[in-house]
């Protein structure tokens, strides 16, 4: 049998940031009046002394993501990347040289994900793509219920897809067809974001709204454990929204998350136990290392946190308002990318910068990852660049 299962007052420009629930329709919350909404003035750059050296190593051109978040995946030294215009390549991470590049046909909203067999993204109106990782070419096409924002996964030989009216669904990898589903309720009103989810071992972590992280079985869909992140507080619907922020960090027995308006959090990720919590509003996932889990908050300020016990390491203000990319550990650095195309590199142990660099001026909203020993990065504007430090 199937399973069916601190921060300031909001203001008009704000409410562009969600996405109306009713039902199984959703629709985008437009303000009439946002020209004359205040806006944040981001914070200029001031020169430093530089005291780490990257360098680009090598770019490569996928297209643009506009609005969308799409995210490159690694498997091996392979590197999928999309693009909304519709294209999917297969990239050598080491050199950048392009194996195989296709254009799935459609517009693309959400990916990539890929287990080194399949690779996965999400088109318009909820369609799901599968292509051959090896060769591009097309495996299957499936039905999600509704718009797919968030990258799905791939793993164990499920693809898992979560829509926008909150429901989870596992297709097989192989074939396109439905393994199970899960429904969670919908909040009236949820952030215009893709909550990610991560594959490890047997298990699907899936970030969800209203301040929910929720852990699956990837063979049969069977929750194992659901845990608050952040609870919902505040009169109105605005001020109510606590939606888990991008994807999960998860190392070793620790999965870190945080949420809009709520908290960033850790918990055990064999049963779901918070481990610590802090005060925190977010609109990208976390970061963490062996020793840090960081945050960059919507306000700007990033920051560092003990992974055992949440202690506040260290806290830097001087990226107020650039749009924080989620954060990534990076050599003696933690990096994250701003709505202008910047990349920052701050020191893991004090916060301090040590490093900037500019890609294509675009900005960059997917979380960089690493690729060995280098660092890749995808910008909305489409440029693929990989960073080496030294």
């Amino acid at each position: 049998m199937q399973p069916r299962p601190e921060h300031e007052g909001l203001n008009m420009y704000n409410i562009s940031k969600f996405i109306l629930v009713a039902s199984t329709v959703l629709l985008t919350a437009c303000n009439p009046f946002s020209s004359k909404a205040p806006r944040n003035v981001p914070a200029e750059l001031v020169d430093f002394k530089t005291t780490m050296a990257v360098r680009i190593l090598w770019t490569a051109e996928v297209g643009k993501s506009n609005v969308y978040v799409l995210s490159p995946v690694l498997v091996g030294d392979k590197l999928f990347v999309a693009s909304t215009e519709g294209t999917v390549a297969c990239i050598e991470a080491s050199n950048g040289k392009t194996l195989w590049r296709i254009n799935a046909g459609a517009a693309l909203t959400a990916g990539v994900g890929s287990d080194g067999k399949t690779v996965v993204v999400g088109a318009q109106d909820g369609v799901v793509l599968a292509f051959d990782a090896n060769n591009g070419k097309s495996r299957w096409k499936a039905q999600a219920s509704s718009q797919v924002l968030s990258s799905p996964a791939v793993g164990r030989g499920v693809v898992v897809v979560r829509s926008l009216d909150n429901r989870i669904l596992a297709l097989d990898s192989e074939t396109g067809a439905r393994r199970w589903f899960v429904q969670r309720p919908a909040p009236a009103l949820a952030l215009q974001a893709a909550p990610g989810i991560v594959i490890a071992d047997d298990t699907a972590y899936v970030a969800l709204p209203a301040g929910r992280l929720l852990a699956l079985s990837v063979g049969t869909g069977v929750p194992r454990w659901e845990s608050p992140i952040a609870e919902p507080r505040g009169a109105t619907e605005l001020e109510r929204v606590v939606d888990v922020s991008g994807t999960p960090a998860l190392t070793g027995k620790d999965i870190c998350a945080t949420s809009y308006q709520g908290r960033i959090a850790c918990a055990d990720a064999g049963n779901g136990t918070l481990r610590w919590a802090r005060e925190l509003s977010a609109e990208v996932g976390p970061g963490i290392d062996e020793r840090f889990v960081f945050a960059a908050d919507e306000r700007g300020n990033v920051q560092a946190f003990a992974r055992p016990n949440g202690a506040n390491q260290w806290r830097n203000t001087s990226l107020s308002w650039r749009g924080l990319s989620a954060p990534i550990s990076f050599a003696r650095a933690v990096v994250v990318g701003d709505k202008e195309g910047y990349l920052h590199f701050l020191s893991r142990e004090d916060g301090a910068m040590l490093a900037r660099l500019s890609t294509d001026g675009s900005a960059i909203k997917a979380r960089p990852l690493i690729a060995n020993s280098l660092l890749v990065v995808q910008t909305s504007g489409g440029k693929i660049v990989a960073l080496s430090a030294d």
